[in-house]
C-alpha cells in the first residue's frame, strides 16, 4: 500500500473513532470561546485589552485598530459570526475556514511583538488545523493536487469505535508541552504585558542593566519596538 493509501486508511479509521470526534467538538468550542469575548468587546465599542499600555508594541496596534470606527465593529461582528458557525455542526467547516486566516494572523502578530500570548495563539492555530484535517473529505476537492477517488460508504456505515487513541493524545500532550517550553526559551527578553512585568523579568536576564533600559525604552520613552530591541542587543 502506498503512502496515500495508508493516509486514507488512517483518516477513515480516525473518522469512525468517537474520541477523535469528541476532540473535534472540543476544538470547535475552544476556538469559539476564543472569538466570543474579543468580538463582543469590539461590538460594544470598548477597547480590546484595555489594560495593555499604549506604549507596548501590541498596544500601538490595538490603539490604532480601536480608532478605525466601523471597521473595528465589523471585526467584532465577524468574530461572533465565526464563533456561531463553529458551534453549529452543519456550519463548523465554514467557521474553521473563516477562522484560520484570522487566528494565524493573530499568532504571527503575537510572535512579531513577543507578546505573552504566543503559547495560546499557537495552540489555537493547531486546533484550527485539526478541524481542517478533520473535514478533509469535504475540502479535498478544492486543494491543488490530484484527487484519488474513493468509496467512503464503508467508512460511513462502520460503527463508532470506542478504542482510545493513546498515541494520538500522547502526541497532543507532547505538542502542548513543546509549545510551552519552546516559547519559554524562544526569546531572551520580552516586553511583558506591563512595565512591572517587564522589569521583573530583568532579574533572571543575563544583562539586567540592558533589560532595564529596554523596559524604560518601551514603556517610558515610547520608542518603536525594533529600536528598543536594537538598543538592548547593543547594550548586551
Amino acid at each position: 500500500m502506498n503512502i496515500s493509501g495508508k493516509l486514507t486508511r488512517m483518516y477513515n479509521e480516525a473518522k469512525s473513532n468517537k474520541w477523535f470526534h469528541y476532540f473535534a467538538i472540543f476544538c470547535r468550542i475552544v476556538l469559539a470561546l476564543g472569538f466570543i469575548p474579543s468580538g463582543y468587546v469590539k461590538i460594544m465599542g470598548e477597547q480590546f485589552a484595555s489594560g495593555l499600555s499604549v506604549n507596548h508594541p501590541l498596544g500601538h496596534y490595538l490603539e490604532a485598530l480601536y480608532y478605525t470606527e466601523f471597521y473595528y465593529t465589523f471585526i467584532g461582528i465577524s468574530q461572533l459570526l465565526i464563533a456561531l458557525l463553529l458551534l453549529i455542526p452543519r456550519t463548523a467547516l465554514l467557521g474553521a475556514l473563516m477562522s484560520f486566516p484570522i487566528i494565524l494572523n493573530i499568532c504571527i502578530l503575537a510572535y512579531a511583538v513577543r507578546f505573552e500570548g504566543t503559547r495560546i495563539t499557537t495552540l489555537m492555530v493547531l486546533a484550527n488545523l485539526y478541524l481542517l484535517c478533520w473535514h478533509y473529505n469535504r475540502i479535498q476537492f478544492i486543494l491543488p493536487f490530484k484527487q484519488i477517488k474513493q468509496d467512503d460508504s464503508a467508512a460511513r456505515k462502520k460503527q463508532w469505535s470506542s478504542k482510545f487513541p493513546f498515541v494520538f493524545f500522547g502526541c497532543v500532550v507532547a505538542i502542548i508541552a513543546a509549545v510551552v517550553v519552546i516559547n519559554h526559551f524562544l526569546y531572551d527578553i520580552r516586553p511583558g504585558n506591563s512595565e512591572l512585568e517587564c522589569r521583573n523579568g530583568c532579574g533572571g536576564n543575563r544583562s539586567p542593566k540592558a533589560c532595564e533600559e529596554f523596559c524604560d525604552c518601551i514603556y517610558n520613552q515610547g520608542k518603536p519596538f525594533r529600536e528598543c530591541l536594537s538598543g538592548y542587543n547593543k547594550a548586551k
